[in-house]
């Protein structure tokens, strides 16, 4: 049973006959759901990671205070704090303050305020640009399993449809560090001799790559060590992920460092592939310089289009 698939039964034994019967009033507005940190909540749980972190539970989420008031609030949070504490052989662990709640109640506005900065529909420019995509990917990962008002699914909207200026901006970011560090520097770096310059250089290829990919698929890249792991979902991710993994786990030896090079050029061309099937850019070459720049002069808000093409990288 994996994660989520624990959080929804232990919400539909538990969860739902306690909103039922104790907060029947709020029944058409409390909203129930799998969402934030840890690896359940986006499905790639498994025997390893249920060493820390891994129990029965659910979260729940409540509007503000003038629609659920504190003392409701606090009802609720000692009604959940009763349920039992096993569940299908697995028990429900003590908070731990390092890692904080991650089940519970929440109100709305509070909880994507510690995930991103502040609620959904406040987000301004500049915080479209700095926040990091694993942040927005943990605001909008795992399940819904109930929200009657719709008031947790709207923010969710709002955060899953990036504005299309600060996508490019993002991706115009990536596609310069891929041409920096897979298509220039890391022959330069062999030529100097300094083999473990170049494996950088390949580690920054690799990174910005997986980035590159997911904003061309409007999608969030999650926290680093789930990036191959969500990468498979995506059109060509398992073939591009065996790609990177390969650059990544070889050694750059005489031998393999013109393959690894080639490798690099040829995932630059997969990728500048997807920038001319979505209209991203004007460039017609091979050099993702150029296309970076290109991706960058395409952005309409003039503000955002002349900042640095690093700004939010």
């Amino acid at each position: 049973m994996t994660g989520l698939e624990l959080a929804r039964a232990y919400w539909e034994t538990y969860g739902v006959p306690m909103i039922h019967d104790q907060f029947p009033e709020y029944e058409e507005i409390v909203a129930a759901a799998l969402t934030g940190s840890g690896s359940e909540c986006y499905g790639f749980d498994d025997e390893v990671s249920r060493d820390h972190d891994f129990e029965p539970g659910f979260c729940l989420f409540i509007p503000e205070e003038e629609i659920v008031d504190r003392r409701t609030a606090f009802q609720m949070e000692r009604a959940y704090a009763k349920l039992p504490a096993e569940f299908e052989g697995f028990r429900r662990q003590k908070l731990q303050p390092v890692g904080g709640q991650r089940h519970g109640l929440f109100r709305i506005d509070e909880y994507f305020t510690d995930k991103i900065g502040c609620p959904p529909e406040q987000m301004t420019t500049e915080q479209w640009l700095r926040i990091p995509e694993y942040a927005l990917a943990e605001a909008v990962n795992g399940e819904v399993f109930r929200d009657p008002a719709g008031l947790l699914t709207d923010c969710r909207k709002i955060l899953e449809d990036m504005p299309e200026d600060i996508r490019r901006k993002r991706l115009a970011g990536r596609l310069l560090l891929m041409a920096q560090s897979g298509q220039y520097n890391y022959q330069r770096c062999l030529k100097h001799g300094e083999t473990g310059a170049a494996q950088l250089a390949v580690g920054e290829f690799a990174r910005n790559t997986l980035s590159a990919v997911f904003l061309l698929n409007r999608k969030y890249m999650p926290y680093y060590k789930w990036s191959f792991r969500a990468l498979k979902a995506l059109p060509g991710g398992e073939d591009l992920g065996r790609s990177l993994e390969w650059l990544l786990t070889t050694e750059n030896g005489k031998e393999l460092a013109e393959d690894k090079y080639f490798c690099m050029e040829e995932i630059a061309s997969q990728i500048i592939g997807l920038l001319q099937e979505q209209g991203l850019t004007e460039a017609t070459c091979g050099d993702l310089e150029k296309h970076a720049y290109s991706v960058n002069d395409g952005i309409r808000d003039g503000s955002v289009r002349n900042l640095h093409v690093l700004y939010c990288v």
